[in-house]
């Protein structure tokens, strides 16, 4: 498919040398790069290189001065070519695809369109809709192809070309609706289902489509004159109703149909147009608020405007009554007025300044509910005389029945107010006097973060009863039982410490209340200025002690403390006794009493400093260690040999 570098090697030394000798043939079939393809026969032998070939430039090539159907396509930006070829030099750029001098047998184009699948999108129309499932052959062929195109393509059998197409519609496509519109079909029509039309919107044009006329169906209005031709759609008048509509009243009103009637329906009248020939406010009954926009026919049944039509009470006419009775006994009467008005049966305009004058008035939070939140249906009419001594009997039990019982017997108001209900007045005062006083740490703790729901998403189920009150009841126990024989261990009081056996509701990491005494470990001497964590080592380099084993604590001294002495005291394997020397209080000084050893340090080698015969150092793990033995028992050894006079 591409030229190899052989090839553009001789072609630029064939056209170097050719310009300096003049055309040779013997010179051609020397250094000719092979025989061209059967489309370019016609341009064979060294005479006809130059008409692709540019002299003196190594053999560029000149494909688009005779390809100019590529070529303008190329210019336009548009078809395949235009996205795979480069625009800095589309000469050059044609051999990658279309390689010549490979003999006279060799295809120029390898491409067979029913083998492949091609992305139609990169040839600048991407195929959607039906498009999608024809064939290449129904729209690439000579009958679509542009004329401009036509004269210039190279194929000669113009069918197999797939360049000279317009993506106009009509370039395929019969115009079906005979040159009525002067729009591209697309701005009405889709590629899935000509017949969906919901692009067109009647509103741009000179009728919109408004009430009723949205339902019709297109071919109400445009309608085939003749079999074989395209609906109407322009040169339809609409002046008037009556191009399209027969006149009911048969001349009878002289005046156009939209002076009394509208499009969103005939029986609909408009309110201006009535007004313009009748004016019921000259009546007995002016039309005001909704009642303006009844349909005559509603109250005047029978077609005789003239009858009479009682209208006294609302009753009158609104029947049954929706309240079925509830206010017959008020002073006003039955009369729907004292709460509503004309202009709209909802909302009522009984307020809370009215509510007030009732056995249950509206107070905090109350006077923002709506109506129907309390007055709830009750078989056909709303229920207005509702029970109200308790919350409970509108509110449902947010506690579960938990408070039921003495002293609180579901007496809501006795932590909760009417102004909210969350936060609740539940004090802390109000909380000293329960089974659990809030102390120390505990007084900062949010109510929700003890009383939680025992069931997902359910209020009801918050616990506000516990039987175990213990800390483990609520808090993980951190130690994993290390300390329950402590913990389980009663009081003078009869309870269980618990946790507080170390811990206190103050401040968790205060421990000062343990006592190590009673442990198999007492602390004594400089024990106790050590802090827990030097002996409890937790792991993994943590820094508190959450994950220890207080149990795995070593009770030795070389458990916890490195031998200084590099083990010159151990015996036998065995661990060396540090507390022969030393003692928990001090390590330094050292009580080693050196009576007990083979060198008494009677008189003056009493006060002599221990690093005065010990200097025997020598280097253990990196660390400088004084070694203790063997040291010299002779007085030479220290003093010097004895000088005799």
């Amino acid at each position: 498919m591409f030229f190899n570098r052989r090839k553009q090697i001789l072609l630029a030394a064939f056209f170097g040398l050719a310009a300096f000798l003049g055309p040779s043939p013997r010179v051609a079939a020397q250094i000719s790069p092979g025989p061209l393809s059967k489309p370019h026969q016609s341009l064979s032998g060294v005479a006809q290189c130059t008409t692709c070939h540019k002299v003196g430039t190594g053999g560029a090539l000149k494909c688009l001065d005779c390809h100019t159907e590529i070529n303008k396509r190329l210019t336009a930006s548009q078809g395949f070519h235009a996205l795979v070829v480069k625009k800095d030099n589309p000469n050059k750029d044609c051999a990658r695809c279309h390689s010549e001098h490979n003999g006279e047998e060799f295809k120029l184009i390898r491409w067979d369109p029913s083998q492949e699948k091609f992305d139609h999108s990169k040839a600048g129309y991407k195929l959607e809709g039906k498009h999608a499932a024809i064939k290449c052959q129904q729209c690439h062929n000579a009958a679509f192809i542009q004329p401009e195109f036509k004269q210039i393509i190279k194929q000669k059998d113009l069918n197999r070309s797939f360049i000279g197409l317009s993506p106009a519609c009509l370039a395929c496509h019969k115009d079906f609706h005979q040159g009525q519109f002067k729009k591209e079909c697309a701005s009405c029509h889709n590629t899935s289902d000509w017949k969906d039309v919901t692009r067109f919107n009647h509103t741009n044009t000179r009728y919109p489509l408004t009430g009723e006329h949205i339902k019709v169906t297109c071919a109400k209005c445009h309608k085939v004159a003749e079999a074989g031709q395209s609906a109407k759609y322009t040169g339809i008048p609409f002046a008037t109703c009556s191009a399209c509509h027969a006149d009911p009243h048969k001349g009878a009103f002289k005046k156009d149909c939209a002076s009394c009637h509208v499009a969103a329906g005939w029986k609909q009248l408009s309110t201006a147009g009535l007004s313009s020939q009748f004016d019921h406010s000259k009546t007995n009954f002016p039309l005001l608020g909704l009642h303006a926009k009844v349909d005559c026919a509603k109250c005047h049944h029978s077609g005789d405007f003239k009858a009479k039509i009682p209208f006294a009470l609302c009753s009158d006419c609104h029947k049954p009554d929706p309240h079925e009775g509830q206010f017959a006994k008020r002073k006003s009467g039955d009369k729907c007025e004292s709460c509503h008005t004309a202009e709209g049966w909802k909302p009522a305009k009984f307020t809370v300044q009215d509510h007030a004058t009732s056995a249950y008035p509206l107070d905090g939070a109350h006077a923002k509910v709506e109506c129907a939140k309390c007055h709830i249906p009750a078989g056909k009419a709303t229920k207005f005389k509702i029970k109200f001594a308790l919350c409970t009997n509108c509110h449902q039990d947010a506690h579960g029945g938990q408070f039921t019982a003495a002293p609180i017997l579901n007496k809501c108001e006795s932590c909760h107010s009417l102004k909210t209900f969350a936060p609740s007045s539940f004090t802390l005062a109000k909380h000293k006097q329960t089974k659990f006083p809030l102390v120390g740490a505990h007084i900062a703790v949010s109510c929700t973060d003890c009383h939680v729901a025992k069931k997902k998403n359910d209020k009801t189920s918050v616990a506000f009863h516990f039987s175990d009150m213990t800390c483990t009841a609520c808090h993980q126990d951190p130690h994993r039982g290390q300390f329950k024989e402590f913990m389980v261990k009663k009081r003078a009081d009869g309870r269980a410490p618990g946790c507080e056996v170390c811990h206190n509701q103050a401040d968790w990491k205060d421990l000062t209340k343990f006592d190590h005494d009673q442990t198999a470990y007492p602390l004594v001497g400089a024990h106790k200025a050590v802090s827990c964590i030097q002996c409890h080592k937790p792991p993994n380099l943590e820094v508190n002690l959450r994950n220890v084993s207080f149990k795995e604590a070593p009770k030795t001294c070389e458990g916890c403390h490195q031998d200084p002495h590099a083990k010159q005291f151990a015996r036998k394997g065995a661990a060396p006794a540090c507390d022969q020397c030393h003692k928990v209080a001090k390590w330094k000084p050292s009580t080693f009493d050196h009576e007990k050893t083979p060198f008494s340090l009677k008189g003056a080698h009493e006060r002599v400093k221990c690093v005065a015969c010990h200097k025997n150092v020598r280097e253990v793990d990196a660390k400088q260690v004084l070694f203790y033995l063997p040291t010299p028992k002779e007085c030479a050894a220290c003093h010097g040999p004895t000088v005799t006079k």
